[in-house]
């Protein structure tokens, strides 16, 4: 019988054990999917099924509108207009650097705009927008929309932006609003979602800073559906915000634009308020600044431009410029000493050009004096002899109480960041500044405004107020209205100065504009129940040596701009009915006479007389540099205010 012999077949062994091999790494493979399966699906399954829920359902912030900002008339200073942008959500974009790319082919996209936009979007949180650019022309706006599908992540909006329509006339008062910063967010609390939100603007200056909780109003809510790739569905729920209050200021704009206009190429400052109820009627400031151009963003080139300008565009002159208020002070050092009882009407002080006091001289403006003075005569000629002697015999102390009466060295209570109380310096004030004593020479400087005194335009047209309405502390006021509601004025309250005294200072403020002799006399308006009464100053920058007066002091136009003295006027019209104050500086105008004097009278004819100067108003002689422009006026009367 033959015996069978098993043969082996090694392919077959070979087989047999990649098979085992292979099916051992299925199952692995299937054991891992499976255990994942079931991590995702029982253990992690109501938590991504939450997560795909609110993937689907967008709730987003909607950006409350800003209020708007009015003259006293309805005229508009600051507005909404559309703007039509485009933002980015990260969280939806497949490839950022791709979809850039693809953007930049429809819309201008620089590159160091791109740089910017990568690093703001590398930091800001995936689900919330970026802008990517705004203010885009229609037909942009229109090509974007029109390619979207192939743009994941972009989406075009329409929003609001803030407009200044007046420019630069008055930009200092709206100030101007811009994107937040990251400290603006970071205080901003429980607002902070509310600020990152695209085109979002917060005040920075101006009324649009220290109203902007008003203006900014509450922010909605929108919750939309979307699908796998970010596009909207469906709007599940709507909820609008709170619009921000309309504001309507106390200005007139045409009186504010016709007192930049009559500044010209100055620089300096035109204040006008109403003496009872302290609304600002006009706070001019030159030169101005376009507000729009900060909303937009500025050009570094134009930043530096604003930035370096000697004559400092930015800078809200009308609350924030200090200047020696020089002859313009002089009113209070007369209440002051008539106040003491240290004079009467009949006081008289003999002007030869100067005192002394010690080895020191004490120069009159005029070199070889005035000869006998009294009060009316001194205000009237600004001589400076007799000032000297009141502002001696009253002390620096008394002095100083008295000004601060009449609002100078406190700081106007306007509510403007950035207002300055300037300085009405005492014994107190030296030790607590200088760590020095008071001299007695430094008393004479406060006599006529000079030393260490400072004041702002709108603190001298504070104290003209006070004095045009019998010495009662009227306080100015910027916002008249809000939301259609008058904003109420505060009441006012006594100086504590006797009407006899004050009457006595405005017949010799009448004087310096209407007499012959008085150093405004050029700048007079003739024309009856309309005239004014005022006091010019000039006010000094540099220290005249004994050397210079021996040879003669130079003039205002032999010396650099910036050497030049400050012209100052301050007045109140009508002089017989006092309803107006105004206050005029002109940076290194030389002489207030014939430079701010003619300013004040031009702007107070445009207040008294919006729709057309009468003839002979402005007498032969007067020497006009400006009339105001025969227009037509908005309202029916002859006044300012509504209820004068």
């Amino acid at each position: 019988m033959a015996l069978r012999t098993h043969v082996t077949d090694p392919n077959r062994s070979t087989f047999s054990r990649r098979a085992f091999v292979l099916f051992g790494a299925q199952t692995a493979i299937a054991a891992v999917l499976g255990g994942r399966m079931y991590q995702l699906q029982i253990i992690e399954g109501e938590d991504h099924a939450a997560r795909g829920r609110r993937a689907r359902i967008k709730p987003s912030l909607l950006a409350p509108v800003r209020g708007q900002i009015f003259d006293r008339r309805g005229k508009p200073l600051a507005v909404n207009r559309q703007n039509y942008r485009v933002v980015l959500y990260r969280e939806e974009a497949e490839d950022i650097g791709d979809t850039l790319d693809r953007l930049a082919k429809i819309i201008e996209i620089s590159a160091p705009r791109r740089l910017a936009l990568m690093k703001e979007i590398k930091s800001t949180k995936a689900f919330l927008p970026v802008v990517i650019a705004e203010n885009l022309s229609w037909d942009e706006f229109a090509e974007v929309n029109a390619n979207a599908p192939a743009l994941p992540g972009i989406a075009p909006e329409v929003g609001l932006t803030r407009h200044y329509p007046q420019t630069d006339f008055a930009g200092h008062i709206t100030g101007y609003v811009a994107s937040p910063s990251e400290k603006d967010i970071d205080r901003a609390g429980d607002e902070r979602a509310v600020l990152k939100l695209p085109g979002m603007r917060i005040g920075k200056s101006g009324v649009e800073q220290i109203e902007e909780t008003a203006l900014r109003g509450k922010a909605g809510l929108i919750r939309v559906e979307k699908d796998v790739h970010g596009r909207p569905i469906r709007e599940l729920e709507h909820r609008d915000g709170i619009a921000g209050e309309d504001l309507k200021l106390t200005l007139n704009f045409d009186l504010q634009k016709y007192a930049m206009q009559r500044l010209g190429e100055e620089s300096g400052s035109v204040v006008v308020m109403d003496i009872y109820d302290g609304d600002v009627l006009a706070m001019a400031s030159s030169p101005g600044f376009d507000p729009n151009g900060f909303v937009l963003g500025l050009s570094q080139a134009d930043w530096v431009a604003l930035r370096d300008d000697e004559k400092r565009p930015l800078s809200h002159k009308a609350v924030a410029g200090l200047y020696p208020p020089g002859s313009t002070f002089k009113m209070v050092v007369a209440l002051a000493a008539l106040q003491a009882g240290l004079i009467g009407g009949g006081h008289a002080v003999h002007c030869g050009g100067y005192i002394e006091l010690g080895s020191h001289r004490f120069h009159c403006w005029k070199r070889y004096g005035h000869g006998v003075m009294n009060l009316e005569d001194a205000l009237k000629q600004s001589c400076d002899i007799f000032f000297y002697d009141l502002a001696k015999r009253v002390g620096i102390d008394r002095l100083a109480e008295t000004a601060r009466k009449f609002g100078i060295g406190t700081l106007p209570e306007i509510g403007l960041l950035g207002t300055k109380s300037g300085i009405m310096p005492d014994k107190a004030w030296k030790r607590a500044n200088r760590n020095e004593p008071w001299h007695a020479g430094e008393t004479l400087h406060a006599g006529i405004g000079q030393g260490y005194m400072l004041a702002s335009p709108l603190q001298l047209a504070v104290m003209t107020a006070r004095i045009a309405n019998g010495g009662y502390q009227v306080h100015p006021r910027l916002v008249g209205e809000r939301n259609g509601e008058r904003v109420k004025a505060r009441s006012l309250t006594g100086t504590g100065m006797r009407e006899a005294d004050i009457d006595m200072v405005k017949q010799a403020m009448f004087a310096v504009v209407n007499e012959r002799r008085g150093t405004a006399y050029k700048s007079r308006i003739d024309y009856e129940g309309r005239r004014m009464a005022g006091k010019t100053g000039t006010a000094q920058v540099r220290r005249i040596t004994t050397a210079e007066r021996g040879t003669g002091v130079l003039k205002n136009d032999e010396l650099p701009w910036r050497l030049r003295d400050h012209a100052l006027f301050v007045a109140y019209a009508p002089a017989d009915e006092p309803r107006y104050a105004i206050s005029v500086i002109v940076e290194h105008g030389g002489g207030g006479s014939s430079v701010a004097a003619p300013i004040a009278r031009d702007v107070m004819l445009k207040l008294q007389f919006p729709k057309e100067v009468p003839e002979g108003a402005v007498p032969e002689g007067a020497d006009p540099m400006f009339m105001p422009p025969k227009a037509t006026a908005e309202k029916d009367d002859d006044s300012d205010s509504e209820d004068a």
